[in-house]
Order: structure tokens, then C-alpha cells, then sequence
């Protein structure tokens, strides 16, 4: 079942082809642990973006693999799209962003990324 989710003032909005994820992960690197984020990867092909592009602003750090995407106006972080580890391309949701989504509900995965 396909989930939906936005930046904070709404004009960032997405959706997710993909089944609402029952996992998530914390990172504690330097950008991850400072937004909070609850992550989910999914294939970008199951990724797209309803309203909002021309508002969103990137930012990379580290090795540049990933484009952090932003809203120029809340700046909520709702996802961010980069290859992973397998060279495929995916996307990063903040399920943070999803209401739907029960986050106490979520099994954590801890990944401590600020060893990387």
C-alpha cells in the first residue's frame, strides 16, 4: 500500500509505491543525529515527488553520495535520493514526514554512521 508524506509547511509533497516500512533507522552521524531522523530506503522507481520540486534545495557532505533534499521555505528535510550500497539508485524518507505512520510502532535499526 502506497504512503504519502510532505515537509513541514506542505509544499514538499511525495509518495511512495511501496508498502508503509515497519522498520527504521537511526544514525548517529553528525548530520542524522542533529535532524533526528527516522529513516527507510526505498528504490527510487517506487519514489515520486507530487508538488514542490522547483522549492527544494540540496545539500552533501561527507563523500557527496547522497543529495540531502530540503524545503528553501520550512526546511524540513522529507527525503533524500542518492546509489546505495549496491550502486542502485534509492531514496531516503524521513518517515518523521509520513503521519501515517505509527513511529512507536517502528522497529529501530541503530547504525553508527559516524564511524564511516
Amino acid at each position: 500500500m502506497a504512503f504519502e508524506g510532505s515537509c513541514h509547511c506542505g509544499a514538499v509533497a511525495f509518495r511512495v509505491t511501496e508498502d508503509v516500512p515497519t522498520e527504521a533507522m537511526s544514525c548517529n552521524c553528525s548530520h542524522c543525529r542533529r535532524k533526528g531522523f527516522l529513516l527507510s530506503f526505498v528504490s527510487s522507481s517506487a519514489f515520486s515527488i507530487l508538488s514542490g520540486a522547483d522549492n527544494l534545495t540540496d545539500y552533501h557532505f561527507n563523500k557527496h553520495d547522497v543529495a540531502h533534499r530540503f524545503c528553501s521555505t520550512c526546511g524540513c528535510q522529507p527525503f533524500g535520493s542518492g546509489k546505495g550500497p549496491t550502486g542502485a539508485e534509492m531514496a531516503a524518507i524521513n518517515l518523521r514526514c509520513v503521519p501515517s505512520i505509527d513511529l512507536d510502532s517502528l522497529t529501530i535499526q541503530k547504525v553508527d554512521g559516524a564511524s564511516f
